[in-house]
């Protein structure tokens, strides 16, 4: 159950980390509303796992979603570019969270 908490809270910084952007400096409404929602719920969700999963797997994994997402939705939704330094760190980073989902 920890790990669906986990992946879960990781999709929604996904959420307020792509919308972060969008809020423009906590001055449109919408945005900032939608960004608060999934920072809460992402927090939430967070704590929840580490009811299962201690917290020095649960936060680096956690962190690693939201990075891999937000990147993902840059470059997919928002056109950012993706040099293959990007490339490659991204997936050692993918390699570490699954390294850490084993080890702990």
């Amino acid at each position: 159950m920890g790990w669906i908490y986990l992946v879960l809270a990781g999709l929604a910084e996904m959420g307020f980390v792509s919308l972060l952007r969008h809020t423009q400096g906590f001055t449109n409404p919408l945005a900032t509303s939608g960004f608060l929602c999934c920072a809460l719920l992402s927090f939430w969700l967070l704590t929840k796992a580490t009811m299962y999963i201690s917290v020095t797997v649960a936060y680096p994994v956690w962190v690693g979603i939201g990075v891999i997402g937000a990147l993902l939705v840059g470059i997919l939704l928002q056109g950012e570019p993706m040099p293959p330094t990007k490339l490659l760190f991204s997936v050692l980073l993918i390699i570490s969270i699954i390294g850490l989902k084993h080890a702990g």
